[in-house]
C-alpha cells in the first residue's frame, strides 16, 4: 500500500473519534441554547485551557507559523510567538475570573456580544447589533484561514484540485458543526491540543536528531543572511511570480524597532477574540482558573516554541521545492517534513492532528459566529427576546452555512496565505473587542455611548490602517508598517475614555453589578462528571 494511503487511514480513524465525540454531546448540545453556545458553564480547567488555546491556534500554529519562519527566519516569528505568550499569561491573570463572574452577574450572558449589551443595561441594544456584525465579518476570515488549511493539507497529502478539498472540508466543518454544538467543540479542542503538541514536540526531535544535532541547525541557519537573527529578516530571492530561486538569498533586511513592536502587538489581541473568551464565561468554577492558567501558558509556550524551530530546522533538512517555492507554499513544511522523515503511522497522526485541530477550531468559529446572528441579531434585535429556543437553533443552523459560504469566498484563492488570514481577523477581534472589554471589567465610569464609539473605531481603524496607511504609505514612512492591531487598539481605547467622560454617568444599577462581579459575587456551578 502507497504511504500516503497508509496516512489517510490514520487520518480516517482519528476523524472517527472527532466525530464521536461530537454524536456523544448530540444530546446535550441540542437540549437548549445555552449548552448549545456555553456548554451550560460547565467547562473543567483542563478542557478551559486546553481547548481556549487550541481553538485560537488551529492550522495556525501547525502550518502558518511554521510557513513564516522557513520563509523568512526567526526574527518576525520569535518576537510574534512572545507577544502571543505574553498576552495569554496576562489575558488569564486579569480577564478570565472577573468575566467569569461579571457575565453570570449581568444577565447569565452566553455570547460576548450579549455581555456587552447586559453590562450596559442597554434597550435599544445598538451595541448588541454592532458588536454582532463585527463578529460575523472577522469569524467569515477566522474560518476562510481554515477552509485554505484544509485545501492545502489534502493538495499537499494527495494532489488534486485545492478548491475541491476546500469544498470537501467545509462540508465536514459544517456538519460537525451542526451535531455538537459548543461541549462537543471544547472536548475536541482538549484533545487536539494534546495531540498538537505531542506532534510539534516529536517533530522537533527527529528533526535535530536529523541535522547532526541542535548545533548543526543553528549554523546551518546562521549561514542564511538574516536568518538566525532576531534583528534583522532573511529576504528570499523570487522571480517574478513570487517563487523563491532555489537557495538564493539576498541581502537581509533590517528588523528594527517599529517591526518588533509591532509583533509583540499580536498579544493585545487576546483580550479581543471571543473563541478564548467564551471559555473564561464556560468555566465551571472561578476558583478553578489559577490551574487553567498556569495549563494554558505553559501549554502556548512550548508549543509556539517548537513551532518556529520546526521552520527553522526545515530550511537546513528540506531544500526549497516547487511546493515549498513561494511565501504561501512554505506553509506546507510539516507536511513536507512528516512525509520525508516520519513513520507512516506518527506522520498519519500529525496530518490528522493539522487537519483535526483545523476542523475543531473552524467549527467554534463558525459556532460563535452563528450565536452573534441567531441569538444576538434575530432573537435580541428582530424578534426582542419573543421567539422560542427551538426557532433560535434553526437560525443558528442556517447562519452556520452562510458564514461558512461566506469563508470559502475567501479563502478561494489556492494563493491565500493562512498567516496573512489569520493576523487580519485576529486585529480585527483584538481593536473591536479588547478595549471595551478590559474597560467593561475594570472602569465603571465606562458608558454605553463610549462604548459604542470605541467599538466602531476600533473595528473601522483596522480597515483603514490595513486598506489605506499601509498600502499606500507604509514604503514611505516605516510606522505605517506596523500591524494595524496596535494603533486600532490604541485608537479605541482613547475613544471610549474620552466619549465615556463626555457623557452622563452610568445608573446606579450598572456601577451595583460592577462592585458585585468586582467582589465575584456568584453561585459556582457544581461539578458534571463530563467536564471533572
Amino acid at each position: 500500500m502507497e504511504y500516503k494511503y497508509k496516512i489517510l487511514i490514520i487520518m480516517i480513524l482519528y476523524m472517527s473519534v472527532v466525530i464521536g465525540i461530537g454524536v456523544y454531546f448530540f444530546k446535550r448540545a441540542q437540549k437548549n441554547s445555552e449548552n448549545y453556545f456555553l456548554g451550560g458553564r460547565t467547562l473543567g480547567p483542563w478542557v478551559t485551557a486546553m481547548s481556549a488555546e487550541a481553538s485560537d491556534m488551529s492550522g495556525w500554529l501547525l502550518m502558518g507559523l511554521p510557513g513564516l519562519a522557513y520563509w523568512c527566519g526567526l526574527s518576525s516569528v520569535f518576537w510574534t510567538a512572545l507577544g502571543l505568550a505574553i498576552g495569554t499569561y496576562v489575558n488569564w491573570l486579569i480577564v478570565a475570573k472577573r468575566l467569569r463572574n461579571y457575565s453570570q452577574i449581568s444577565g447569565n450572558s452566553i455570547t460576548v456580544p450579549e455581555f456587552f449589551s447586559n453590562r450596559f443595561k442597554e434597550k435599544k441594544k445598538v451595541i448588541l447589533g454592532i458588536s454582532a456584525v463585527f463578529i460575523f465579518v472577522f469569524f467569515a476570515v477566522y474560518a476562510s484561514s481554515c477552509f485554505a488549511t484544509v485545501g492545502k493539507l489534502f493538495t499537499a497529502l494527495f494532489g488534486g484540485n485545492y478548491h475541491i478539498w476546500l469544498l470537501v472540508g467545509a462540508v465536514f466543518v459544517v456538519a460537525y458543526t451542526l451535531i455538537g454544538g459548543f461541549l462537543a467543540e471544547s472536548v475536541s479542542d482538549f484533545m487536539q491540543a494534546i495531540v498538537m503538541i505531542i506532534a510539534l514536540v516529536v517533530v522537533i526531535g527527529v528533526g535535530v536528531v536529523k541535522a547532526g544535532g541542535f548545533g548543526a541547525v543553528m549554523e546551518n541557519a546562521k549561514a542564511i543572511d538574516g536568518f538566525w537573527s532576531l534583528f534583522k529578516t532573511a529576504t528570499p530571492v523570487t522571480d517574478a511570480n513570487g517563487n523563491q530561486i532555489p537557495g538564493l538569498f539576498g541581502q537581509a533586511g533590517k528588523f528594527g524597532f517599529w517591526s518588533i513592536i509591532s509583533e509583540m502587538a499580536w498579544g493585545l489581541g487576546y483580550f479581543g477574540v471571543p473563541q478564548v473568551l467564551l471559555r473564561f464565561m464556560a468555566i465551571r468554577k472561578p476558583s478553578e482558573i489559577k490551574r487553567s492558567r498556569i495549563i494554558a501558558t505553559v501549554w502556548v509556550v512550548i508549543s509556539l516554541a517548537a513551532a518556529v524551530l520546526i521552520g527553522v530546522m526545515g530550511r537546513t533538512l528540506i531544500p526549497v521545492s516547487d511546493i515549498l517555492g513561494s511565501k504561501s507554499g512554505a506553509e506546507n513544511i510539516l507536511i513536507v517534513f512528516s512525509e520525508q522523515f516520519l513513520p507512516f503511522i506518527i506522520a498519519g497522526l500529525i496530518m490528522a492532528g493539522i487537519l483535526a485541530a483545523t476542523i475543531s477550531s473552524s467549527d467554534s468559529y463558525l459556532l460563535i459566529a452563528s450565536s452573534a446572528v441567531s441569538a444576538n441579531i434575530f432573537k435580541g434585535i428582530i424578534k426582542k427576546d419573543k421567539v422560542d429556543d427551538k426557532t433560535v437553533m434553526w437560525v443558528s443552523r442556517i447562519a452556520v452555512i452562510v458564514i461558512a459560504l461566506a469563508g470559502m469566498v475567501i479563502a478561494w484563492d489556492k494563493n491565500s496565505v493562512i498567516f496573512t488570514l489569520v493576523s487580519f481577523a485576529w486585529a480585527g477581534f483584538g481593536a473591536t473587542f479588547g478595549p471595551l472589554m478590559l474597560f467593561s471589567l475594570f472602569w465603571k465610569r465606562v458608558t454605553k455611548e463610549g462604548a459604542i464609539a470605541g467599538m466602531l473605531s476600533g473595528g473601522l481603524f483596522v480597515f483603514l490602517w490595513e486598506f489605506v496607511f499601509t498600502k499606500f504609505l507604509a514604503d514611505k514612512v516605516a510606522f505605517f508598517g506596523i500591524y494595524e492591531l496596535l494603533p486600532a487598539f490604541i485608537v479605541s481605547s482613547i475613544v471610549i475614555v474620552v466619549v465615556s467622560l463626555l457623557t452622563k454617568e452610568p445608573s446606579a444599577e450598572i456601577v451595583d453589578e460592577f462592585e458585585r462581579a468586582k467582589k465575584g459575587e456568584i453561585e459556582e456551578i457544581e461539578e458534571t462528571p463530563a467536564q471533572a
